[in-house]
């Protein structure tokens, strides 16, 4: 058995007898003389072993790695996201209410608000219905209540909703105030709410107390069944409106024109409530220079984080 090298650069007896001649197993031709001695088997590289006589067991040769291209993606690179939507991706929809919902950190008086007005409207529903009654009997903004406790009768007005759980004031309120707290500040929309639900309560229930006085009115005037968030909820909408593009404020304005107006013509509340509605949207139109200001000086301040680090730094 001789041990050859097919292509190396040794000696010349690697590649040739000590006669001359050319050895087939040299280099690299049919080992069993049947082939011509200068052919050489393209498949045979590198060493074998030869055995005079027999076809040589040719070792397979490895294939070559083509270059990679630049475009080629590196191993353990991210995989290339699919254009379309997938399974962790959210609609846009759903993404928007999730923002739009009040949270601990960006509206706090909503929230805590809307908190105790589903208190309330759970209580409405699931209440013994003469304490109900009488709950929403002693909170009534009537001429009686405010002339005896009207801190409290105003304040405790506010907490109730006409219709419970089922009443369309809740969506609204969430959706309007959230909108507005973020915008200017909790206190700042507190106060533009209490406002509107403050002055549109006094300036209908005083000209009945003054109609009563004069003998226009009789005394049963006096008292009447008025309460609800609707007040309040309808000046903080007129205010938001400034902060709004102005197709947005125009369709805004108009759209709550439009259904104090129908509702006043169908006869689905009391007048002097529609007058009260009425009232309180200009009342919300009338904070535009308050609630422009307040939005302009509440952007211009500095994160929490960042002047919390000034200040203590």
């Amino acid at each position: 058995m001789t041990v050859v090298q097919a292509d190396g650069a040794g000696p010349g007896e690697d590649r040739a007898g000590p006669d001359g001649r050319p050895d087939p197993a040299a280099s690299g031709g049919d080992l069993t003389g049947g082939g011509a001695p200068g052919r050489r088997d393209p498949a045979v590289a590198g060493w074998c072993w030869s055995v005079p006589g027999a076809v040589p067991a040719h070792r397979p040769v490895r294939p070559a790695v083509p270059a990679r291209s630049p475009e080629a993606v590196a191993v353990g690179a991210a995989t290339p996201r699919i254009p379309g939507r997938t399974r962790r991706e959210r609609p846009e929809r759903w993404e928007r209410l999730i923002r739009a919902a009040p949270t601990p950190a960006t509206a706090p008086f909503t929230l805590i608000y809307a908190l105790v007005l589903l208190g309330t409207g759970l209580f409405v529903h699931l209440g013994d219905p003469r304490t109900v009654h009488d709950l929403l009997t002693g909170s009534s903004t009537d001429v009686s209540h405010l002339s005896r406790r009207p801190l409290f009768t105003l304040l405790a007005s506010a907490v109730w909703m006409v219709g419970g759980l089922a009443s369309p004031y809740l969506p609204a309120l969430l959706l309007v105030l959230t909108a507005l707290e973020r915008r200017i500040g909790g206190l700042r929309t507190a106060a533009v709410f209490l406002l509107g639900h403050v002055l549109a309560t006094l300036l209908t229930e005083l000209p009945v107390a003054a109609s009563v006085a004069l003998g226009h009115l009789p005394h049963s005037s006096l008292r009447r069944l008025d309460y609800g968030v609707s007040y309040g909820l309808i000046a903080c909408a007129g205010a938001l409106a400034v902060l709004l593009r102005p197709r947005a404020r125009r369709a805004l304005v108009g759209g709550i024109a439009l259904s104090l107006a129908a509702a006043s013509l169908i006869g689905i509340a009391d007048p002097l409530t529609d007058w009260g509605h009425a009232l309180a949207l200009l009342i919300g139109l009338a904070c535009w220079p308050y609630v422009r200001h307040s939005a302009r000086r509440r952007a211009a301040e500095p994160p929490r984080d960042t002047a919390a680090d000034a200040a203590t730094g």
